[in-house]
């Protein structure tokens, strides 16, 4: 006698909502985890008498680097394997060693414990993107992928918070032993709770497995597809770059302590990005209704209108005019990013998307997470000679630019959307 056939798997919208309610905490610690350094660039530059460039290659471009080598092998695990529990070990792996960042003797020390949380934070968002995928169909994806992507949001939001006040109160270590301990609880949440569904389990078809050659070959054949990469890579290095540096551009330039930094970055760039975000996947969800290149439109033109506020931001006079312009530049960063997240799923295979999402992340964790922070405090020694500590306005202010250049490969991703979309789907 041959098995008896699965039962099918049933998911209410309840579970549905907590499922995206634990992923989304996943997303928060992620973001504590990996931008609370930013917060601290000023103390550990003082303890251990490193160059900005230095801090940058420690923040950027070292995470970076490992989370790239990571990332596709964990994905193409994650299209084949457990992704709940996948999520899970990651979790715990990058949470254990944002802890130990706070034990460290040397900046030695502190740079490879980066180096792990990369690997660590590889099996987070693609198995998550890959598991929404199964829980929401595409006419609600973008909204859940855009409270997934808030996640991230909120974790800048307690990284510039708490990094800013138990650091003033504390010290810089006792940040990440604050921050570090938690994450391990939610792996166990994320591990005993959240059920796995079938992949597909909203396609027409069901998904066959998928060599990671002829993945990766289907995705870069698309000429949507190749712009959306470019997009999403130079919005990351305005992002990041950005993000990381922001807490220092504001001590050196207007002389502010780590908790009225950590204040204003938190309630005026992290809170207005996560509205930014979640008003994008409701917008994107109703205008991609009527023509499904607001998709891409959308993330586009937020990325063009940031530029003028971001630059106004860093050339502000006051304190409280660089705030005033701060929170629509963040507002609009955030705007950006879930059209292109509901992109990637909707152009990959049902049983590549925790590879689409990876590429994306290898690429944009390479030329964003790892060139932004790098590329800003490299410049900012090359200019120190000539500006002094007004070098960091013009390092930000280069890559603030670059969200332009994001927003033009945005558009022109919009372009052939539709085309390749139904080309993926016939090819599933």
């Amino acid at each position: 006698m041959s098995a008896a056939p699965p039962p099918p798997f049933e998911a209410s919208a309840a579970y549905s909502r907590y499922v995206l309610g634990v992923l989304f905490l996943v997303a928060v610690f992620a973001l504590v985890d990996r931008q609370i350094f930013g917060m601290l660039i000023e103390p550990i530059k003082r303890e251990f008498e490193v160059s900005d460039t230095w801090l940058g290659l420690a923040s950027g471009l070292s995470f970076a680097l490992f989370y790239a080598i990571a990332g596709l092998p964990i994905a193409r695990w994650a299209d084949r394997g457990v992704r709940r529990s996948i999520i899970a070990l990651g979790l715990f792996a990058w949470s254990a060693l944002t802890l130990a960042s706070g034990l460290v003797s040397s900046f030695g020390q502190l740079v490879v414990a980066r180096l792990a949380i990369g690997v660590g934070e590889a099996a987070g968002t693609p198995p998550s993107h890959a598991l929404l995928s199964d829980y929401f169909p595409p006419a609600r994806r973008a909204g859940a992928l855009s409270v997934y992507t808030a996640g991230a949001s909120l974790g800048v939001f307690l990284a510039y918070l708490a990094g800013g006040w138990i650091q003033e109160l504390w010290g810089w270590r006792a940040v990440f032993l604050c921050l570090g301990a938690p994450g391990m609880a939610l792996a166990l949440l994320v591990r005993l709770s959240v059920r796995e569904p079938p992949r597909g389990r909203f396609d027409a078809t069901a998904p066959r497995a998928v060599a990671t050659r002829a993945a990766l070959g289907h995705l870069l054949g698309l000429p949507s597809y190749r712009h959306l990469l470019a997009a999403f890579s130079l919005h990351a290095l305005a992002f990041t770059g950005a993000s990381m540096w922001n807490p220092a551009f504001l001590a050196r330039i207007h002389g502010m302590q780590a908790g009225e930094i950590g204040t204003m970055l938190a309630f005026g760039s992290a809170a207005c990005m996560g509205l930014g975000i979640l008003a994008a996947g409701r917008a994107i969800d109703r205008l991609a209704a009527r023509d499904l290149r607001w998709t891409l439109w959308g993330p586009g033109l937020a990325s063009l209108a940031t530029v003028p506020f971001t630059l106004a931001f860093l050339f502000a006079p006051t304190r409280a005019l660089a705030l005033l312009c701060l929170a629509p530049a963040a507002l609009l960063t955030g705007f950006g990013t879930p059209g292109m997240h509901a992109a990637t799923q909707e152009l990959a295979r049902p049983s590549t998307r925790a590879t689409a999402a990876a590429l994306n992340l290898l690429v944009l964790t390479l030329v964003g997470a790892g060139l932004g922070p790098t590329l800003v405090g490299a410049t900012n020694d090359a200019l120190s000679p000539v500006f002094g500590a007004e070098a960091i306005r013009w390092s930000l202010a280069l890559a603030a630019a670059t969200a332009a250049w994001s927003g033009a490969h945005a558009l022109l991703a919009a372009r052939s959307f539709p085309a390749d979309r139904e080309a993926a789907a016939r090819d599933a």
